[in-house]
């Protein structure tokens, strides 16, 4: 799944949009993605953007203080990830409201760790999808290793 999200994020950054459901998934499949890979990415998407802002208080937009984790959090979110999190933060990169929405999305995987990669790759995504401004040394950060020299 996260393999076609970075190939999604790879292809459509510039762009405004990406295609409907269908042309995406066909698109994907030429791409040599596995069906089930697709279905899991295009649902976390749909996941992404249906999740509802409006859920959580406003006052988290313009919130300073500190986020405690649930057990649950703790148990799957790697103690690095947790730690760019805040880094991100800090940096003013997230917004206490974006931060919630990455750790929704985090919460509902699958898997049973989300360690610091796929963590950054889902901030990626929130943050892609909110059409929030990156930096482009945070965007260097929030990108997989292996990913960094395709967007220059």
């Amino acid at each position: 799944m996260f393999d076609v999200l970075v190939y999604l994020f790879e292809n459509y950054y510039q762009a405004d949009a990406y295609p409907d459901h269908d042309t995406l998934s066909r698109k994907l499949h030429a791409a040599g993605f596995e069906n089930e890979d697709i279905s899991e990415a295009l649902d976390w998407l749909n996941g992404l953007a249906q999740f509802k802002e409006s859920d959580l208080p406003q006052s988290l937009d313009t919130s300073v203080s500190h986020r405690a984790y649930t057990n649950d959090e703790l148990a799957k979110l790697s103690t690095e990830g947790r730690g760019f999190l805040v880094f991100l933060e800090s940096a003013r990169v997230l917004s206490p409201l974006l931060r919630e929405v990455i750790l929704e999305r985090a919460m509902v995987l699958a898997e049973d760790v989300v360690g610091l990669e796929k963590l950054k790759l889902i901030a990626l995504m929130v943050l892609w999808a909110r059409k929030g401004s990156v930096d482009a040394l945070i965007l260097e950060e929030l990108l997989p290793d292996g990913e960094k020299h395709q967007l220059h």
